[in-house]
């Protein structure tokens, strides 16, 4: 499969971000303060609604720092940073408590991060989260939960002690088809822990779903799947089993690679089209002008849909054609994406400190994908 590199896309998506930092924000402490003088001054606009697109429809409103979408049957639930789960059945929505055996770390990009429901919930009502907490240092953990009463309790630890520093905690999880669950894990602002094979850092991480090593991981009597990973938050498989992640680079370079098992994905020895003997290219990538900073991704007729956060939009990778278009422009930082049949739904992030909030937000959103492929 051909590598293709974006370097511009229209000049009003490189000026919103240009200069900005695409590891979901910054590690620079001088820009992050930028960034919080900036959302400060966002705030006059908080009572002002964002002029929504045509065809695209609210489904909720008034989230807080919405992470990840999960479904069952109609039912959406969606995992907020500080915390909480939240139950969207039709135009009800519910506030789920979460008690967790650690309390959640308020860290930055830290919190109650992934969250995918168990294959058998309807009679299990078990899902599995990833989160961020500090006892004697900071970590991530992910953990089987079990709803009871609308409170989903801490059942069961599967992993502990994934590194967790100041930025950089992965976070992303998913059911694969082989019924493995599947894990992102960033870096923990340490670049060597994404080639040290023995580190959970900087990895995409296979788990047997009650939490023991699948015997055919590729690394012997280990939950690493693949390696050389900055910052990867996005995951998704093609009807055929084909797998991709998306990436968050360095200032730029921000990636969509196609994941295969063991193979090294460069960090930090290589990163965006650069190219190094036994370690993966991306398949797109921004190139080193640019930034998308993506997080969940869904995958339709040929097509990978990614939220973008510096981007603040929604990317499409085309990837038989090697093309890539911005779409759903007018709704802020976006983290994660759905397709249900032919609507995709999404969440903004404008809350998490780092966007511009308008009135209600954060939202989730439904749109047809012909309207966006149109």
């Amino acid at each position: 499969m051909k590598r293709l590199m974006i370097s511009a896309i229209s000049a009003s998506f490189i000026l919103s971000a240009c200069g900005n930092d695409s590891r979901d924000e910054t590690e620079d402490k001088d820009k992050q303060t930028q960034n919080e003088m900036e959302h400060e001054q966002s705030q006059s606009d908080d009572n002002q609604e964002r002029k929504e697109t045509k065809g695209i429809e609210t489904v909720a409103q008034g989230l807080d720092t919405p992470w990840s979408i999960a479904k069952s049957y109609d039912v959406f639930y969606l995992s907020e940073r500080p915390g909480k789960i939240i139950k969207i059945d039709g135009n009800k929505k519910t506030e789920q408590q979460v008690d967790l055996d650690k309390e959640v770390s308020t860290a930055a990009e830290a919190g109650l991060l992934g969250f995918v429901l168990a294959p058998d919930f309807k009679d299990s009502q078990e899902a599995y989260a990833y989160y961020t907490y500090e006892d004697n240092g900071q970590f991530n953990r992910i953990v089987k939960l079990k709803l009871e009463n609308d409170t989903w309790k801490e059942e069961e630890v599967l992993i502990d002690k994934i590194p967790s520093g100041q930025y950089h905690h992965g976070g992303r999880l998913k059911i694969g088809p082989d019924d493995k669950l599947y894990a992102t894990t960033g870096d923990a602002s340490d670049e060597q822990n994404a080639q040290d094979k023995d580190s959970l850092g900087g990895k995409i991480l296979r788990i047997n779903l009650d939490g023991s090593k699948p015997k055919d991981n590729p690394m012997s009597n280990s939950y690493v799947y693949s390696y050389g990973h900055r910052n990867p938050q996005g995951l998704v498989w093609t009807p055929d089993g084909q797998m991709f992640a998306s990436e968050h680079g360095n200032q730029a370079n921000d990636e969509i690679n196609e994941i295969k098992k063991g193979h090294n994905y460069g960090w930090p020895v290589i990163e965006g089209n650069e190219e190094n003997n036994n370690m993966e290219t991306p398949i797109f990538t921004s190139g080193s002008d640019d930034t998308w900073a993506p997080s969940g991704i869904a995958f339709k007729d040929g097509i990978i849909y990614s939220a973008a956060l510096r981007g603040e939009g929604i990317m499409k990778f085309d990837v038989e054609k090697d093309e890539m278009k911005k779409v759903a422009t007018k709704y802020g930082r976006i983290r994660d994406v759905y397709i249900v049949n032919n609507d995709l739904y999404f969440v903004s992030n404008n809350t998490d400190g780092r966007g511009n909030p308008s009135k209600n937000d954060d939202k989730m959103y439904k749109v047809s994908l012909s309207q966006l492929n149109s």
